[in-house]
């Protein structure tokens, strides 16, 4: 169960591309008492910045395989007719389970009248707990296809509040999966502060719109960031217009600069180099800090009021 001592803060951002984890590595730097965490599993990139030491090590099972047990079987084709994802192939009257097409369903499990099948647990990737030059570290890695990243994320909330708690520090700081899908929902459960960066464009902001409803939902609170502002002026001028309508804080705009290009060639944060980015995201770490979210009473009511 989340701490209600501990500031949870995900920076989330609707879609792809707009900035999340740059920003995300730089906040990071500037955080004291802080424990880091890269929820996105599928494609996590903080490792890239933080350079990672890890000290612990373990696998994520998630989700069951099929692997028929060629002593048992009669080779008669049922799992191979039952099959609906082409994952049973026959050769020379073996069968054989491509675990790269197995969709994990059961069917053949079940109903294999032979009982010649079993359906393991299997390996979906690894998570550990690392330390960085910034603070401690909890990510993951999913092997390619595999599915229940959501259950691997709320496995690693939980292991870096347990670790945040250990260390007796006030904060956790999560970079979530971009997206409102399953890995988004569980970054976001317990939250006390979702970070949104947003790009000034009429995607970035529609894809905004469907993230923060989906905080809305659970009574999160928003806050926001627009990532390269001055590339689009009038785009920001509606993120703003939109953020002053429904009541989410701006903390700032960040403009476009070769700064994060060269950060990015040494491996460092933005804030590790002195510029106008750093100066900029310090206001905005000052600002996060200081916020107080809404009580989340407060926040059913402010929902109640919106028009649907």
């Amino acid at each position: 169960m989340p701490n209600p001592q501990l500031k949870e803060i995900v920076v989330i951002s609707g879609k792809g591309g707009t900035g999340k984890t740059s920003i995300t590595c730089a906040l990071a730097h500037l955080a004291k008492n802080t424990v880091f965490c890269d929820l996105d599993v599928d494609v996590p990139d903080m490792h890239i910045i933080l350079d990672p030491k890890p000290q612990k090590t373990e696998a994520f099972m998630g989700g069951n395989k099929a692997i028929i047990q060629q002593e048992l079987c009669v080779a008669c084709g049922t799992c191979q007719e039952l099959c609906h994802f082409a994952a049973i192939t026959e050769d020379a009257g073996r069968f054989t389970v491509d675990h790269a097409l197995c969709e994990g369903c059961g069917v053949c499990f079940a109903l294999c009248p032979q009982k010649a099948i079993s359906f393991p647990e299997a390996l979906c990737g690894h998570w550990s707990v690392s330390d960085t030059r910034f603070g401690p570290f909890v990510h993951a890695l999913l092997k390619p296809g595999e599915e229940n990243s959501g259950k691997l994320v709320s496995l690693l909330k939980k292991e870096a509040r347990a670790l945040a708690k250990e260390l007796g520090y006030t904060t956790l700081l999560c970079d979530g999966s971009p997206g409102i899908g399953c890995p988004v929902v569980s970054s976001l459960a317990g939250a006390s502060l979702a970070l949104a960066v947003v790009e000034p464009s009429l995607s970035g902001q529609h894809d905004f719109q469907r993230v923060a409803g989906v905080c809305a939902h659970f009574q999160i609170p928003v806050a926001v960031i627009i990532n390269r502002y001055d590339l689009n002026c009038q785009g920001s001028e509606a993120l703003e217009a939109l953020c002053q309508k429904e009541g989410y804080p701006l903390f700032g705009k960040i403009p476009f600069s070769p700064e994060l290009q060269e950060a990015s060639q040494k491996g460092l944060a933005i804030t590790e180099l002195k510029g106008t980015l750093a100066d900029n995201l310090a206001q905005i770490w000052e600002r996060i800090e200081r916020f107080q979210p809404r009580a989340r009473s407060q926040l059913r009511s402010l929902q109640a009021t919106r028009p649907s």
